[in-house]
């Protein structure tokens, strides 16, 4: 009796300990910058561990298998787990991310539209095309978005700018799904279920911020939803939201505080995060005051932290400029290494032109990879193509090429990689043909066009940057494509004219048909009224 009691309890308490040993982490992060032309850009990051866990292999997934989560969304961990997925990137964005402006985000997806791309296992039991179908449905009704334009006729597999930002099991082999939603926007209703997501959802912490009349009313919005694998330290989960907020526009100066940027102030903080912090990026070379003071200074007092756990009472931060102050737009000028243009051509609705414009702002050779997707209407002619450095034609700087054409409704896929000499303009153009469609796979607004999704330009800026951990991504802007198109209202007026015609036909007969004539008598009152008289 004894022995078998010493031996319940101590499998108890090794147990235990291991729970706790491998009990889930959650940390939460507000980053505030303000802007060189005066807007505030706001970057929310939320973070969340499970330790020593390890994706789930494709070949077990007829085999059911249990996960328990604690602060780990289940409605997210089912769908990783059901489709093996090992790493998920989400973005849904709205607006237009002015890089000469702004600089670099901290979110480096900010493509205008919905864009997903997920690193899975093959396997011989479930394809990876079906689990991929599977897991964009599944992320389209846990988000409330449009997801399911993401099939085949929007879906890649680029080779050089989505590299893996996890780590990948070492046996099995990885394949890439990226696709692009350029029409999809992010609202409301996605926002509801994103916060949902998060374990104290907007009722303390710095999810209290999260006011989307004020988020949605920004120049650029949107939400990020990341799942990688480390191996040794298990799975993490980075939930994002991203605005650039405009206090000009709402109050007239540059003084800002989170009462008017979000209409709201931190009352608690989250009593499950590990780590709740504010950080305020300070600006260089002006005359400004912060008010709470900080919890510290960091970066060479660059950057102001508040640690929200000791925060007694409600968090409102305020910065605030003298009277005099005014934007430093000198600060506007080559906020990236490069900058990038894409321009379309040609006015015709059957033929056209694409030209992107590089221009490098280093001193130094930049090597760059340029992915450009197209719908499948969109043919692009490879003789077509010229590359000219600063006014003069230079093929030379082509370093690789790859282009992978349209096969039934796939996409069209050009993959470019090019070295940028120091301190010149490149300009690489070619011209495509746009095919003819069907009138039934035309969308209920046909004559706006049909929107290009932006093209990914990625590259490295150097070892010389001890901040950089991975490539940078920069994302040009949509473009509107017009291709020939139908007149819709003919089938209206074909439709009114036929139904005219019918309804005077059908009815004069019908009166010739079904009426009976007949004489009717008819008294002459005349000699009757004579007599009278």
């Amino acid at each position: 009796m004894l022995p078998s009691l010493y031996t319940h309890v101590v499998a108890f308490i090794v147990l235990l300990s291991s729970v706790l040993a491998q009990q889930e982490t959650f940390t939460e992060q507000l980053h505030l910058t303000p802007l060189a032309d005066g807007k505030v850009y706001s970057q929310f990051e939320f973070s969340i561990l499970l330790p020593q866990a390890t994706p789930r292999s494709p070949r077990s997934v007829d085999e059911e298998t249990d996960q328990h989560y604690t602060l780990f969304p289940l409605q997210l961990g089912q769908l990783l787990r059901s489709h093996a997925v090992t790493e998920l990137h989400l973005n849904l964005n709205a607006g237009k991310w002015d890089y000469q402006k702004w600089g670099y985000p901290r979110e480096y997806s900010v493509g205008a539209g919905a864009e997903m791309w997920v690193w899975m296992a093959e396997s011989s039991h479930v394809s990876i095309h079906e689990r991929w179908q599977g897991m964009v449905n599944g992320l389209s009704g846990l988000f409330c978005a449009s997801l399911g334009g993401l099939d085949d006729k929007r879906t890649t597999r680029p080779t050089y700018a989505f590299q893996p930002e996890g780590d990948l099991l070492e046996d099995e082999s990885y394949d890439l799904r990226h696709a692009f939603l350029p029409s999809e926007s992010v609202c409301t209703e996605n926002l509801t279920p994103f916060l949902k997501l998060l374990p104290c959802k907007a009722r303390s912490g710095i999810a209290q911020l999260l006011n989307p009349h004020r988020l949605f009313d920004a120049d650029w919005h949107g939400i990020g939803v990341h799942v990688t694998w480390h191996e040794g330290t298990g799975i993490q989960l980075k939930l994002g939201f991203g605005a650039v907020l405009d206090p000009l526009r709402m109050a007239g100066k540059r003084d800002w505080s989170f009462q008017s940027l979000f209409d709201s102030k931190i009352q608690t903080s989250c009593p499950v995060a590990d780590e709740s912090h504010v950080f305020v990026t300070l600006p260089h070379g002006e005359s400004f005051s912060l008010t709470p003071e900080p919890t510290e200074k960091i970066e060479d007092n660059f950057t102001a932290k508040y640690d929200i756990h000791n925060v007694k009472e409600e968090l409102d931060v305020m910065m605030t400029w003298p009277e005099s102050a005014r934007p430093n737009r000198d600060q506007l000028k080559h906020q990236t290494a490069i900058s990038v243009k894409r321009i379309l051509t040609g006015a015709s609705q059957t033929q056209g032109g694409i030209l992107f414009k590089f221009v490098n702002h280093q001193a130094s050779p930049m090597e760059v990879s340029c992915v450009e997707t197209a719908p499948w209407f969109v043919n692009y002619f490879l003789h077509s193509r010229q590359v000219k450095v600063d006014g003069l034609a230079r093929d030379d700087i082509i370093r690789s090429f790859s282009y992978t054409p349209t096969i039934g409704h796939q996409p069209t896929l050009l993959e470019t990689v090019l070295i940028l000499p120091p301190m010149s303009t490149v300009d690489v153009s070619m011209t495509f043909s746009k095919a003819f469609i069907a009138y039934t796979e035309h969308p209920p607004d046909a004559e706006r066009g049909w929107d290009l999704p932006p093209a990914v330009i990625s590259y490295s800026e150097g070892a010389h940057d001890t901040n950089l951990v991975k490539p940078r991504r920069l994302y040009t802007f949509n473009l509107l494509i017009d291709i020939p198109t139908p007149d819709f209202s003919m089938p209206y007026n074909v439709i009114i004219m036929s139904s005219t015609v019918i309804a005077l036909f059908f009815g004069s007969v019908f009166n010739l048909l079904t009426r009976k004539f007949v004489w009717v008598p008819v008294k002459d009152d005349t000699k009757t009224r004579l007599s009278h008289g």
